[in-house]
């Protein structure tokens, strides 16, 4: 139940994003979600080749799948919060196009 109250908050953050930025934003929302998948599981595999190296019996043989996904969350939130900011900072290079109304159009600015 929390894995889905974090992954609705996770795909908010991008489609608002998104939003703000006139992009696709449904795209971008399942995008956040997905990079949260793949920051878990780099995660696991990273904490079980540590166990290997270093012979952590507990991580390999005793430690439940739970555990190990408490372990490897912060994984996949450091990456949602990477991406975030990397499309935040690149959409922010990339200027968001002001819009004209139609009253302004010919009218002399200098009044």
């Amino acid at each position: 139940m929390l894995g889905l109250i974090l992954i609705y908050f996770i795909g908010k953050r991008f489609y608002t994003l998104a939003e703000e930025f006139n992009k696709h934003k449904w795209g971008f929302a399942i995008l956040g979600v997905v990079s949260y998948y793949i920051g878990t599981f780099i995660g696991g595999i990273l904490i079980g080749i540590l166990g290997m190296i270093f012979m952590w019996d507990f991580v390999l043989e005793e430690t439940n799948n739970f555990a190990l996904g408490l372990v490897a969350l912060p994984f996949g939130i450091a990456l949602c919060i990477g991406l975030y900011y990397l499309l935040q900072y690149l959409w922010k290079r990339e200027g968001v196009e002001a819009e004209v109304n139609i009253d302004e159009i010919g009218r002399n600015t200098a009044e």
